[in-house]
């Protein structure tokens, strides 16, 4: 290595060039070797790469380079999640078609991913965007259709009228279109639904299967499936007209009960509606709130008593006033609730506001009293108390008993329900994978014959218009209808995205152009080894892809069950942000960091030179202008310190703060480490024990680190390695560490490792093994032992390991530290820790010498 500096602005696209040429990346189907799939989840092209895809594919990047050195087949693989409502608002706004600005986006950010060095198999690049992909898909929807998996009904929609479309619940922001703005109205359309609750018991049970996901995750999905055992109760009116059924997982509190209520959508609601305005109009407020579980549970409890009154399965003299509640869930249970306040929050809060009793039958500990006068609901366990028969019994044995008396007398039985519910997978858009069937007025819903996918999106498509261009395209929906004949329309609405992101990971594995995937190449890279994504995606995305490689197992496609054996979930890279206060509004106007100059603890403005707020460390983001532009840094220090600073500090769990500090100071490492692999010295003789040592025991430990994406250690080990080296004398033993540090920073520093080795070794450093240790320098020989007198610490020696209390006795008492201490008497008593530890309690005069 002639040159002084390493220029990374040189290096990095040289090598990056050669690993193309070479093809170095590209796994091999048919290789012998082990095999390990290493897949971080794909973007949504949006134009750029941010900072936390840089974190998170570099995490990635490290594990595949490093499987490969310890001679593994890898399969690193990536591609596009590219359908998605972006597109299409991109092509309202711009006018601009959405499939161009998609494609734009991905050139854009697969060479801003090339900067960066990742070690990926280009040659397996998808898009779900592309006829390529998606026909595959259309294809893999109708085998679970004609597996039954897959079904089309009338469903409640939020639908937007100025946009034309169905919002997902989250885009529904107090009763508007998030976009719009619009009032949205609750509609029934038809959608297409995938059976995932045909799968519910299972993928409940599989999360135990799953020893290396993280707990949080599987809590998470556990609680999303919802399984609840419970009672299903039928309350009848006194004169039996009015039959509601209940499900409940307290039947226990049935004593507590002061109310039933029902949902706005439930059967007897719109029955009660169609003969009473004021009915009808509180069910129109209700479909204006929330509809998910987060929203309801921080909303106005509202109710509207209907006048009926049910008997109490137990005491037909206790008369139940039944309410339509907004709180209530026509797709959870039967759409129908008993209330008991005492010991539900929300059955308290609504009990409070409509003045209906509120009875303890729970004991909590402190009193048994039946009225229940707090403003907190008691939840936890207890004695069953003003229950009548359930008097002194737990909850559980109440459950049991209430659940074998209702069977009993026919009016309830033990159930099983869950809160998952079936996948609606309609969207009425244009920039979506279209659903493959056929609609006729003589035939009904007819699937397109394989032989006619994929069904392509045309090109001609106008954003004008609200709504979904499909329903309105002048010629792409008219078709005949492969039954009969006679004319017909294809189906208009396009794929949920979070199909297309459901079985990816499959299509990376095997690219046959005849059918979506080879199941005995599958067989070969699934389960994905390592799976690493934001724990944002721990529920819907995971799920989904759970489900979807089960029922391609179901339905004989596929030998697995499972799709990702390891999953991690990495951290937010975060930053401070940069305010003004708007003189004329009052809100905060944010600046960026180029924006920005620091100034002792404060900031300054750069064009104005006057303060801004220096506010918290937070999540990037673009409305608060705290990002940090990938392209801009990689200029300014080189892929190797950025990809350096993703690993180092933070463990790679936990958020990452941004700080200039630390990219230049991971980019003064690169530099030393430079100067340090100029120092290598092949033709070096003498031997360095100790550095032999640290050198092997570096080496195992960072690939522990390593394969346990404990990054932030790794690097620190390589920290230390590196300052041993520093200061040790010339010697083959040196060397021969310098060699090892280079292949140990080569998965985090290719760039800097290839260039370096490129003076050293043969061919590439991304085709070198990993170094090997030597055993028995793993284990230490040498062992520091504190010496103390009376319990204080007084002097350390260094001893051969194993040496006994009496050799390491007289070292100490050879020390001018502990004499000093000890003074001219013996030992009393000695305390030994083999290893550790040796404690010196002074006793009587020594005698003279």
């Amino acid at each position: 290595m002639t040159s002084e500096r390493f220029d990374p602005s040189s290096a990095d696209p040289r090598w990056q060039a050669a690993w193309d040429e070479r093809q170095t990346f590209r796994a091999d189907d048919a290789s012998p070797r082990p095999r390990s799939y290493v897949l971080e989840m794909f973007p949504y092209p949006s134009g750029r790469i941010h900072i936390g895809h840089v974190r998170n594919y570099t995490m990635g990047d490290v594990l595949a380079r490093y499987k490969r050195m310890k001679g593994f087949e890898v399969l690193h693989p990536m591609g596009w999640d590219a359908f998605g409502m972006p597109a299409e608002n991109a092509a309202m706004e711009k006018g601009v078609h959405p499939g161009g600005w998609t494609r734009d986006n991905i050139a854009n950010m697969k060479a801003q991913l090339k900067r960066l060095g990742f070690a990926l198999d280009w040659s397996r690049e998808l898009a779900t965007c592309e006829p390529e992909y998606y026909g595959h898909e259309q294809a893999l929807f109708l085998a679970m259709y004609e597996a039954g998996l897959v079904y089309r009904k009338e469903s409640a929609v939020n639908w937007d009228p100025v946009d034309m479309t169905v919002l997902a619940n989250e885009q529904v922001i107090d009763g508007r279109g998030w976009r719009s703005g619009a009032l949205v109205e609750k509609r029934k359309l038809s959608q297409w639904f995938l059976k995932i609750t045909h799968f519910a018991e299972d993928l409940l049970g599989g999360l135990g299967e799953l020893k290396n996901w993280p707990d949080k995750v599987k809590l998470m999905q556990e609680n999303w499936i919802g399984k609840s055992q419970g009672l299903q109760i039928r309350f009848w009116s006194a004169d039996r007209s009015t039959e509601v059924e209940v499900f409940t997982t307290r039947p226990d509190t049935i004593f507590g009960a002061s109310f039933v209520a029902i949902a706005a959508d439930h059967p007897i609601a719109q029955r009660l509606a169609a003969g009473d305005p004021a009915v009808a109009a509180f069910i129109e407020e209700c479909r204006k709130g929330g509809t998910t579980a987060a929203e309801i549970e921080t909303q106005e409890k509202l109710g509207h008593d209907t006048g009926i009154r049910l008997k109490h399965p137990f005491d037909d003299g206790i008369a139940l006033p039944l309410y339509i509640a907004n709180f209530v869930l026509m797709d959870y249970g039967t759409g129908a609730v008993f209330g008991c306040p005492a010991h539900d929050q929300r059955d308290l809060d609504f009990a409070r506001k409509y003045a209906l009793p509120v009875t303890r039958v729970v004991a909590d500990g402190e009193t048994s009293a039946p009225v229940f006068e707090g403003d907190e609901a008691y939840t936890g366990p207890g004695a069953l108390v003003n229950s009548r028969f359930l008097d002194g019994m737990d909850v559980e044995a109440a459950k049991a008993e209430v659940i074998a008396r209702a069977e009993q007398g026919q009016w309830g039985r033990g159930t099983t329900v869950w809160r998952l519910r079936d996948w609606g997978v309609s969207r009425q858009r244009y920039w979506g994978t279209p659903i493959p069937f056929i609609h006729c007025d003589s035939c009904g819903v007819v699937p397109v014959p394989r032989d006619q996918l994929p069904v392509v999106l045309p090109e001609d498509v106008d954003f004008k218009t609200p709504g979904n261009p499909l329903l309105r395209h002048p010629t792409w929906k008219h078709v005949v209808c492969p039954s009969c004949g006679k004319p017909a329309e294809r189906e208009t609405d396009t794929l949920d995205t979070f199909a297309d992101s459901s079985w990816y990971f499959l299509r990376f594995a095997s690219q046959p152009a005849d059918r979506p995937f080879d199941p005995e190449v599958i067989a070969r890279w699934l389960p994905v080894e390592q799976y690493i994504g934001g724990i944002e995606h721990a529920i819907l995305h995971l799920l989904y892809a759970r489900f979807w490689t089960r029922a391609l197992n179901h339905i004989g496609l596929i030998d697995v069950k499972e799709p990702f054996a390891s999953l991690f979930t990495q951290g937010m890279v975060t930053h401070e942000t940069y305010s003004r206060i708007d003189p004329v509004n009052g809100a905060p106007v944010y600046f960026g960091p180029a924006e920005i100059e620091k100034r002792g603890d404060g900031a300054v403005l750069i064009s104005d030179g006057n303060p801004v707020e220096v506010g918290r460390v937070i999540k990037m983001s673009k409305s608060k202008k705290n990002v940090v532009d990938p392209d801009d840094i990689i200029a300014q220090y080189g892929a190797d310190a950025v990809r350096w600073f993703m690993l180092s500090d933070s463990p790679p769990e936990r958020d990452l703060p941004w700080s200039e500090a630390g990219i230049e100071g991971c980019a003064r490492f690169v530099q030393r480490l430079w100067r340090l692999f100029g120092q290598y010295d092949p033709a070096a003789s003498g031997e360095d024990k100790a550095l032999d040592r640290k050198r092997d025991q570096a080496v195992a430990a960072v690939a522990e680190d390593i394969e346990g994406l404990g990054f932030n250690k790794a690097v620190a080990r390589i920290y230390e390695l590196a300052s041993a080296v520093e200061k040790a004398a010339p010697s083959a033993s040196r060397s021969a560490a310098i060699r090892a540090l280079l292949l140990l920073v080569a998965p985090m520093m290719p760039h800097l490792a290839e260039e370096a080795w490129s003076g050293l070794g043969d061919g590439l450093i991304s085709d070198a093994a990993w170094p090997s240790v030597d055993p028995a320098l793993l284990v230490e020989d040498e062992v520091t032992i504190a010496i103390q007198v009376l319990g204080k610490v007084r002097d350390t020696i260094t001893v051969p390991k194993g040496q006994t209390q009496e050799a390491n006795l007289a070292i100490a008492m050879a020390s001018s530290k502990v004499t000093l201490h000890v003074g001219n008497v013996e030992p009393q008593r000695i305390i030994y820790v083999p290893d550790r530890l040796l404690n010196i309690i002074p006793g009587r005069v020594m005698k003279p010498s």
